[in-house]
């Protein structure tokens, strides 16, 4: 006995068609299985829903994001052959919505464009429509010539004025307010990748004042929240913080509710975001936990590295700021996002991993039989990361690692052949060359100190010119005064000075 198969898309068609609906889609063994036949609209659907009358075959704004937001003809004549296309395409077999959308040429090319946009190969924007305003066929053709010049891999690149206008067009022409806020969605989508952040809101703030239902309502929403986080800067406004985290809890609980577990993850990782704005580190590893969860039982590994490399960064930070106990926690989500930011992959966080492993191996509390172990892995890690971030390419980062790497020789088991400190000196020394006085006068003043503190724990026999290290070491004190105005800064080089001095007196 075979198994029930859950039924993957709605038909709504009076009864009068139940026979004709029939035999269309047992023209395909087992199709009717997939779909399932009402009379009655549902009031919200979590999968497609079709409709079809005496005027033909219709559809609902799909909020889905299943497929590209191509609009297509409607209503559609009815017809055997345009329902199987439409049918087909929902279940995602192209070979056979192809096959059966040959009859009707609009229907085809429109299956053409949703094709290429999913696949991302060569397509071509539909031409800006001259005649019909007013009709439905006018408005779906601005909106599709927009996603084509938003979402498309045109030959030519589009032209920003070009897909401004198309947006402008679709929402001017739009037949119901659903239809104006989808295409209000995903032009404000476009803003926001573009830093166009108030006409963004603009948009967003025109769609919403439309009587919308409560899908369309949250689906402009969860742009806004978007719009709304990139708005933030140093130092963070507490009343946009509280409206953002209200309007994020408004998004994730509709995500959920209607088991969108995809959207309610991309939701907690901007949550844990805003929560880490306002300090709240604990409320930001519950959303991240969380957001991993659901992750985990999706199809979408690059969004579960993602999100294992937040969870990791925000960990580390923990860690840093006197928590050492969340250095493994921290470890193994960086672990978990290289098994997809590989080197070949994705470089440039790779890279910024293997940094931060490198200072997490150096720092792990562990027995101290292991400690030469972790150096190992640690010196690996930063190796790996001045692979990427050299001076030439990146200097500001290159400077930064040097910095860590010298840190964290320090903190190595003494080797029995290398001087640990004299090699921290040359990584500091690396640091220095880019962080000169007058572009980074704090972060010297920092690598200065951290010189001048591993300087003293070299051993003097063993290195080759002493008198030339103690020189440096007076003439690298001498400068703080020079660089910052911080008082506890000063003194700390103050004291080393006078270390200096009791030296050269001695």
């Amino acid at each position: 006995m075979r198994d029930p198969v859950t039924p993957l898309l709605t038909l709504v068609a009076p009864p009068g068609m139940a026979a004709e609906l029939a035999a269309a889609l047992h023209r395909e063994p087992r199709l009717h299985e997939l779909v399932r036949v009402v009379a009655d609209a549902p009031a919200e659907e979590a999968g497609p829903v079709l409709v079809i009358g005496l005027a033909g075959i219709t559809g609902r704004v799909d909020w889905s994001e299943a497929l590209p937001p191509v609009v297509l003809p409607q209503p559609l004549p009815f017809t055997k052959a345009n329902l199987l296309a439409l049918v087909f395409l929902h279940l995602g077999n192209w070979e056979k919505a192809y096959e059966y959308a040959a009859a009707d040429a609009t229907l085809r090319d429109d299956l053409d464009l949703l094709n290429r946009l999913q696949a991302g190969v060569s397509a071509e924007a539909p031409a800006a429509p001259i005649n019909d305003v007013g009709s439905f066929r006018h408005y779906r053709r601005w909106h599709n010539r927009a996603v084509a010049l938003h979402y498309g891999n045109l030959a030519r690149p589009a032209q920003a004025n070009d897909l401004h206008a198309a947006y402008q067009q679709a929402i001017a022409h739009a037949p119901a307010a659903a239809w104006q806020a989808f295409s209000a969605k995903h032009y404000a989508t476009f803003l926001l990748d573009n830093g166009q952040l108030n006409e963004a809101c603009r948009q967003l703030a025109a769609a919403q004042n439309l009587p919308l239902d409560a899908t369309a309502y949250h689906e402009l929403l969860s742009i806004e929240t978007g719009v709304l986080l990139q708005q933030l800067t140093v130092p963070y406004d507490a009343a946009l913080l509280s409206e953002l985290k209200d309007k994020l809890w408004q998004t994730l609980q509709y995500h959920e509710q209607h088991d969108r577990g995809l959207n309610a993850a991309l939701t907690l990782l901007d949550a844990a975001q805003v929560a880490n704005f306002s300090d709240s580190f604990a409320e930001a590893l519950g959303y991240l936990n969380r957001a991993v969860a659901l992750l985990e039982t999706e199809d979408a590994p690059e969004l579960l590295a993602n999100a294992q490399y937040r969870k990791g960064v925000l960990l580390f930070t923990w860690a840093q700021n006197g928590n050492p106990q969340f250095y493994r926690g921290a470890m193994t989500a960086y672990q978990q996002a290289l098994k997809v930011f590989t080197r070949n992959d994705a470089y440039p966080v790779f890279a910024e991993i293997q940094h931060h492993l490198g200072i997490i191996y150096s720092e792990i509390p562990d027995e101290v039989k292991k400690k030469s172990i972790w150096a190992a892995v640690s010196v690996s890690s930063f190796n790996q990361a001045l692979e990427y971030f050299t001076r030439e390419t990146h200097p500001y980062e290159y400077a930064t690692i040097s910095n860590h790497y010298a840190n964290a020789l320090t903190k190595y088991p003494l080797a029995a052949r290398t001087d640990n400190f004299a090699k921290a000196l040359d990584y500091y020394r690396e640091a220095l060359a880019v962080r000169t006085a007058r572009d980074y006068p704090y972060e010297r003043t920092l690598t200065i100190l951290n010189f001048l503190e591993a300087a003293w724990q070299v051993n003097l026999e063993n290195y080759p010119e002493p008198e030339v290290l103690l020189t440096e070491m007076t003439g690298y004190a001498q400068q703080v005064s020079q660089l910052v105005d911080d008082p506890a800064l000063r003194e700390e080089a103050q004291r080393h000075l006078a270390q200096l001095e009791l030296l050269q007196v001695g």
